[in-house]
């Protein structure tokens, strides 16, 4: 693939590697084998470029699962705004007024 600028200058981002191995198809040929190309993706990990009038459209692939470690949970919650005690007294006065709950059964 050729380079005629920048992504910023473009729009256009570098296709990820899988991008370059996946199989291309048509979108009639998606939607004609949808399900085979599902379960294609789903049990051997196959991926495929969808593509209209010759033009890639979208991906389909294998969902991959969530990437997010406990440094992310940090930077998240130190992003958070701080628990001023208005916002703590007004939790302390919801649960109060809260009606009683009985244990339950199923809890013993």
């Amino acid at each position: 693939m050729r380079k005629k600028g920048s992504e910023k200058e473009t729009g256009i981002r570098e296709p990820h590697e899988e991008y370059r191995t996946a199989r291309r198809i048509s979108a009639t040929e998606a939607s004609r084998n949808f399900s085979d190309i599902v379960n294609r993706a789903l049990y051997r990990g196959e991926s495929f470029i969808i593509e209209r009038g010759g033009a890639p459209v979208c991906e389909l692939r294998p969902a991959m699962p969530p990437h997010f470690t406990v440094a992310d949970l940090t930077n998240l919650l130190s992003d958070l705004p701080s628990i001023d005690e208005d916002y703590l007294k007004s939790v302390e006065e919801i649960s109060r007024s809260q009606p009683y709950t009985p244990d339950s059964p199923w809890e013993r």
